[in-house]
Parts: C-alpha cells; structure tokens; sequence
C-alpha cells in the first residue's frame, strides 16, 4: 500500500493526484515525509471571556445575530456568546447558503486567530462546524497539523489523507533502515514511532521544542535524511574512483621553474594543497577535489599550477568562470604568467562575435590551444576538446552540480575522465561542506599571503553621507584610491544601472578635483576593461562600480571601500566586496553606508562585518543567519531540497552522519541504497547526467 500511487487512496483521482504532485507527492509513503510547517491546539476550548488577542484558539458557543453589513465591502458578522463573553465571527466572502447556516440558536464551534474590533474581539474567516442539537463541541485528541500548501488542496484534505496512511503505516510498518546501534547510542525512536508522533502530536507535546526542529522525532528522520544525502554523494565519488584518467606524472621540471620564477612566495598553506592536487593528478582515476580559501588568499596561482603540470605533460585544461569579468581576469591573469612560456590561453564565451568562436572552437578541437578559459559557453553543444585532461570550476556555488558534470563528460574519451579542481572564495562552514561537498576532497588555504592587512569595517547610516564624501577626498589627496560600490537592488539591472550613474554624477560633482570613473553591468566587456584597467593604472582615483568588482582588479593603492545600501546584501557578498581593498601597504577601511532603520537581522549582519576579518567566521553566521541555499545558492548547486532536515539547526547531526554513512557502505550496499531511494527517489543520482 506505501509503495502504491496516490490514486490508491479514497477520495484521490487524477486531478487531485496532479495537484499533490506540486508538493513532491507521488506514493501512499510521500504523505508519511511530508511533515507539519506547524502545529495549532485544538485540543481544549477557551472561555469567550478569556480570550487574548494574538492567540490562535478554539471557542464554541451561541449564534445570537448574524447580518450582513456594508462597511466599505460586504461583510457577514455573527455574533456568538458561550455565556462568559461574546465573539464576532467575520466574513468578507461567504455565499447566501453559508449565511443561511447560521440561524440564532445555533451552536457553532470554531477556531482562528483573535484579533482586536470595533466592537470586541473577533475572529476572521475562521475555521468552523455547525454542531447538530445535542452534539459537543469538536475537539481533537491530538494537535492539529498545518501542512505545507498547495492551490486546490485544502488542509483538511490534507489531514484526510495522511490519516489513510498513518492506517496504511500501521498496517505495514517501514522497514527500519538505521542499524539499530545507531538509534540506541542516539536516543532516536523508531521509524513509525517517529512519523505518526510528528503527524498526530499528543496534546501534552512540547510545541516549542518541535517548532525548533529538536524533538528527538524530529532529529530521527532528519538524521536518516541527511545519511540519504550523504550516501548519493559518497557514491557518486565511488563511481568516480573506478573510471579511468590520465595520470599526470610528467612536467615537474617546468612547474618547479615556475614556482621559482613567480615574483613572490608561496604561502605554506599554498605549497601544502598545491601538494595535494599534484598528487592527486598523478593517480590513473581523476581527481575530484575542492579548494576553499578566503579572498586574497592565492587560489587562482594555484590553479595556474595545477593547468601548467596538465599542459607540460601535453594535454589540454579547461578553467570555467560563472561571469565574464571573473573569466576575463582569468585570461588576463593566465595570459600573464604564461605568456613567457609560450602558451597562449584560448577564450571562449556567450558573447564572443562568431568569427572568433570558430577560431578558438577549431584551435580546441585540434588540440593548438592547450589551455581554455571561458564560461558556460565552455559546456554547450559544438564544443569539443582534443585531450581535455583537467577542468577547473571557479565559484562552484554559481554552478549547479549538472553544469560541472557536463563540462566534465566534455572530457570523457578513450584514455578516460578529466581530473576536476573546483574553487570557491565562500569559506564553507565544515559541517555544510560535509553534507553539500561529500563527493569531493577538500583543501583549505588558510593563510593570507604577507603584508595583507586586516580592513577595518564601520556601519555608517547614509544621512552622514557628506562626511563619507570628505572621508574619501582625503584618502585620494593623501595618494590613494577608493571604491564607491552600489550593489544590486531587487534584482534590476535597470535599477542597478541607475543607482550607479547617480552615485557617479553625485560623487564627480561633489568632488570636481577627483577623476572618478564609472564601471557597471550593462556595459560592453571592453568598456568594463577600459574601466578597471584606468583605475589599476591610478588614472582613476574613484572608481564607482556595481558589484561585479566583487571579483575582478588587484589594486593594491585601493584602500577605501564605500558599500549603498549594505544592509539589502548577504555577509559572504560584502565579504567578498571588502576583500577588494586591504591588498597593499596602506591601512584599508571598508565603510558600510546603510539606510535607517536597520531590522534586527541586518544589525546582526552588520555588526559580524566589523567584529571579524575572517572568512569562515563571516560563512558560519551568514548560515546561520540565512541558511544555506544562501550560501550555496540552492537555486544553482543542484542539490534537491531538503524535507525534513535543516542544514543549519542540524549541522551536529553530521559527524555522526558520516561515521553511520562509513558503516552501512562497508556492511550492507543494499540497505544504503534503500536509504536512498526512500528519501530521493530517482533523484538518487542527481549527480550524474
């Protein structure tokens, strides 16, 4: 019966099945996951006379009056007394039949929220039943669960229907999955104990606890969600580790004279992971491996190493960015440090003029260019690589799982799969990068290379504006540059464009003795490059921008970032924007201009920026603070949502997690992947395409 369509169920035909099938709703079993948003007390009922406004309760009583009444739009209000006080109901849409039911005398039961009158308390549109003569007052002998929505499915069907599988469940319990060490060293109930407990609560349940996402119930199957999840990756990895890939044993001569030629160090942090990537290459299955590092901290010239061991052993790597501009300073970067070497990096985009993308398609397919820098436009259909041996994803958490595996099944050929080394400058908090990256290695460079100076961060309202303006005439008088960002509003490059063009006509007349230039969005690649570029040079002592300079130039005579509007924007985005100056001699200062008043979240935002410096303690709060489709950016990673588990309140869960996920993959294959198709599905493998 779990197994079987919802169709199996009374009252379920095709339409309604189609409506479910917005809530994830397939099987009898999808009904027994589809948990509570939240719970309402249904359980006992309240005197009229003790009422509180804001409470959400159950009354029953007398129909004295009911009329309607025309106060700006039609209303049906009846009165109701259960001789303690009296009530009104109030409804804006009711039929003359619903009017009809409610005839003086009659006894009436319902519940909502009690809000404040005219004339008393009252409720809106609440739920209700017109009890028959001798009939009491319907209560319930268990909370009532208030499932997630969707249009057409009311509540109460919803209700109806976990009921038929709560029966259905009894009848023929889950087999339990966990091995039963686990759920006694964790405390944890059974797994029907747990369903039905979260779906019918006892009247005496500790609402508080369960609406926190702690109830040892709750953390049952939050915990067997998290090991599905868990155990998808860890297989996705064990596939990976049987295919094959071309061992790059060879070029250690010219990645050492490299090295040796850069014009400053390695930090120990880079020389370690640069350690492990080389390794990892060296192998005859690819290398799949994550490297986390705070912005500034060298990702990028370890990148370049890893492309310059791939190339010296003659074949080709591929470095994929999620914007332009972050491809265009790759290129640049790349065009740099290899020029001397004689490799010149092909460049591949959406936007190139078609008689350039033929000569760089035509130059990969034949193998000329031996390294390949681009975006999305790297992945798409009539791109073919002649040895694509190693891809390297910039800002993972742009690109969703299906694009990175897409971009390596581009490499898949006779000698095997492309080694991968993806990079993110969002510092992922361990416990999330267990859950969100188990299907890779992970290196962290956690040092900053020498001289770069912690930036010290204020929160400024933008009513002090003008003493902003003169703080950054100062700056440039005294030698050095400044950036005045105006970050996206609402998502409208429209509105985007406009603010940074009044900041830029605001700021060049207020400061007449300034060159200030203008770098945004919605200009052409070279016109954004003739931008950054007068800025790096010091043509430009103010440079107004959006936030696509959250990656882009080195300045190092940039000591001054101005951030509009800082309490619309996450902490890792002004993290990241900060981390723009800071890079050279001088003193850096980040100012965050806000508009008053501030909420209590952007307070806390705020104030995380000019407590710390460091990278991982901004992710952990901005997690915290936002959750991690946020961080991530759910939209783009691939992962699918979560159920029941929560990322954030559950990140302790995951130690655990990974030791029971290392068990049951060494004691029962079968029964892990059991746990996996309960929870996702077909979605199982979503990491393959």
């Amino acid at each position: 019966m779990l197994s079987d369509a919802l169709t199996a169920l009374k009252g379920v035909g095709p339409a309604l099945a189609k409506k479910l099938e917005k809530l994830g709703l397939h099987r009898v079993e999808d009904l027994l996951f589809l948990l509570p948003l939240r719970y309402e007390d249904r359980t006992q009922l309240v005197k009229i006379g003790a009422l509180v406004a804001g409470a959400r309760c159950l009354v029953s009583g007398e129909v004295l009056l009911a009329e309607t009444a025309y106060r700006g739009r039609r209303n049906l209000l009846v009165r109701v007394s259960d001789g303690s006080g009296q009530l009104t109901l109030r409804f804006f849409h009711f039929s003359r039949q619903q009017q009809a039911q409610f005839q003086n005398g009659v006894h009436v039961t319902c519940f909502g929220e009690v809000r404040r009158g005219s004339a008393g308390f009252e409720m809106i549109h609440p739920e209700y039943r017109i009890l028959r003569e001798s009939q009491g007052a319907a209560m319930s002998d268990s909370l009532t669960p208030i499932y997630p929505a969707t249009e057409g499915v009311q509540q109460g069907r919803l209700r109806n229907l976990t009921d038929q599988a709560l029966r259905a469940m009894h009848d023929d319990p889950p087999v339990e999955l966990l091995p039963e060490s686990v759920t006694r060293k964790l405390g944890m109930p059974s797994l029907a104990e747990a369903i039905h407990y979260l779906h019918r609560p006892p009247p005496d349940a500790d609402i508080e606890r369960m609406q926190a996402g702690k109830h040892p119930c709750q953390q049952r199957l939050a915990f067997e969600e998290l090991l599905a999840h868990y155990l998808s990756l860890r297989s996705l990895r064990a596939l990976a580790e049987t295919d094959d890939a071309i061992a790059l044993i060879d070029g250690s001569e010219q990645v050492s004279g490299f090295i040796a030629d850069l014009p400053f160090t390695l930090t120990g942090a880079q020389r370690r992971v640069v350690d492990e990537i080389l390794g990892d290459m060296s192998q005859p299955h690819p290398m799949m491996r994550l490297i986390q590092g705070d912005v500034g901290s060298g990702k990028t010239i370890v990148a370049a190493i890893a492309c310059l061991k791939a190339i010296a052993c003659g074949v080709q790597a591929a470095i994929m960015a999620p914007t332009e501009i972050l491809a265009e300073q790759h290129w640049r970067n790349f065009s740099d440090w290899f020029g001397p070497l004689g490799i010149e990096p092909a460049w591949l985009s959406g936007s190139q003029k078609a008689a350039a993308r033929r000569e760089s398609l035509e130059s990969i397919a034949h193998g000329r260019a031996q390294l390949i820098v681009g975006t999305h436009a790297l992945f798409q259909e009539g791109v073919a690589f002649s040895r694509l041996a190693l891809v390297v994803i910039d800002e993972q958490h742009r690109f969703g799982v299906h694009q990175r595996m897409a971009l390596r099944d581009k490499g898949v050929g006779t000698e095997g799969h492309p080694h991968q080394l993806v990079m993110t400058a969002t510092p992922i908090p361990r416990t999330l990068a267990m859950a969100a990256y188990a299907d890779l290695d992970t290196s962290v460079i956690d040092e900053l290379p020498p001289g770069r100076q912690p930036v010290s961060t204020i929160a400024v309202p933008d009513t002090r504006r003008a003493e902003i303006v003169e703080r950054v005439r100062a700056a440039c008088a005294s030698g050095q540059q400044a950036y005045w960002v105006c970050p996206l509003i609402e998502e409208s490059e429209v509105l985007d464009y406009q603010a940074a063009e009044a900041s830029y006509q605001a700021l060049t007349d207020a400061l007449p003795e300034l060159r200030v230039g203008l770098v945004h969005g919605r200009m052409r690649p070279a016109e954004k490059e003739r931008g950054m570029q007068a800025f790096k040079e010091g043509l430009i002592q103010v440079l107004v921008a959006t936030t696509v300079i959250e990656v882009g130039v080195d300045v190092p005579n940039a000591s001054l970032m101005i951030i509009e509007n800082a309490e619309r924007m996450g902490l890792s985005q002004l993290h990241q924007l900060r981390g723009r100056v800071g890079r050279g001699a001088a003193q850096s200062h980040c100012v965050l201009l806000y508009k008053p008043p501030l909420g209590r979240i952007a307070k806390e935002r705020l104030a995380v920026l000019r407590d710390t410096n460091d990278g991982f303690v901004v992710a952990q709060r901005d997690l915290e603070l936002r959750g991690p489709g946020e961080l991530l950016g759910t939209r783009q990673t691939g992962l699918p949502d979560y159920r029941v588990a929560n990322l954030v309140r559950d990140a302790e869960l995951m130690p655990q997690v990974q030791l029971t996920a290392e068990v049951i993959r060494k004691s029962s294959s079968h029964r892990a992947a059991a746990i996996v198709r309960r929870w996702l599905g077909d979605a199982g493998r979503y990491g393959k395409v």
